[in-house]
């Protein structure tokens, strides 16, 4: 009985704690929106990663004590390029602007997201889309949801008829790394009906958990750019594993999320 009851209480915990951080992203997603709108200048990298860390830096001042306050000993990761296992305990995992550069060249693909890490498990997750006021959520157990509508992947069962996708490496990714994204897409455009490549990796993972895209991969990739999606599209009935079928963990050097009735026909086209 008590184990019960003690399973129910983690559980409206980690449910109210969900609302009150898609409360906190929306308000931070609010005061990126009023950065938005025309394309920044730039003419050096130095330039260009001040007016990143702007952007970061506005939302974090809204984020970051939000989040403290509703869970203080929760770790805080700095870095949203880093990856890799997280020490044990609860960890904020945040990026604050998911695609950056986006905003800064006045396109519209951006959001603000913040994932809870318990013991590498993500838990709960949100993700704001200012320019359209949407909030995506997903909670361990309790479903994906779009402004409070359940999501499903898509049911697609050929990847002949299937729209992919995925997002560059980054700029000083290894060469190794970079001839793989780019033999992957051409695979894919062989055996996909569309293929999409752009950045941020979050927002394709969206449309995988909503059913839009049926499979997204990427090689190697940070805890920010992939935990949150990860969450959704298993929450919303997806399959999620390494480029080569394995089980996925922020440790990976790949990743896949795809429609359970695509994933291995996808899985069969990277590893060719």
């Amino acid at each position: 009985m008590s184990e019960t009851l003690q399973t129910t209480d983690v559980a409206a915990s980690d449910a109210e704690l969900l609302d009150q951080t898609a409360i906190a992203v929306r308000a931070a997603g609010s005061a990126l929106r009023e950065r938005f709108g025309e394309v920044v200048r730039y003419q050096t990298r130095e330039e260009l990663m001040r007016a990143l860390a702007a952007n970061d830096d506005t939302v974090l001042d809204i984020l970051r004590p939000r989040l403290t306050r509703l869970r203080p000993d929760a770790g805080w990761v700095e870095d949203e390029l880093d990856g890799g296992a997280l020490p044990p305990g609860e960890w904020w995992v945040v990026d604050p602007a998911e695609g950056n550069v986006n905003h800064l060249h006045d396109l519209p693909e951006w959001a603000v997201t913040a994932t809870l890490v318990r013991e590498n498990h993500p838990v709960l997750t949100a993700v704001h889309l200012p320019l359209t006021g949407e909030t995506y959520t997903a909670l361990t157990g309790a479903g994906a949801h779009l402004d409070g509508r359940s999501l499903h992947v898509s049911q697609t069962a050929d990847l002949g008829l299937s729209i992919v996708a995925t997002s560059q490496a980054r700029p000083d990714e290894d060469e190794k790394v970079v001839r793989r994204v780019g033999s992957s897409i051409t695979a894919m455009l062989f055996d996909a009906l569309v293929v999409r490549t752009a950045v941020p990796a979050t927002l394709h993972l969206l449309n995988v958990a909503a059913g839009r895209i049926d499979a997204f991969w990427q090689f190697a990739g940070a805890r920010a750019d992939l935990l949150p999606g990860a969450l959704l599209v298993t929450e919303a009935g997806g399959q999620i594993s390494d480029a080569e079928g394995r089980p996925w963990t922020p440790q990976s050097e790949s990743f896949l999320a795809a429609a359970p009735s695509v994933h291995a026909e996808a899985v069969a086209t990277l590893s060719r």
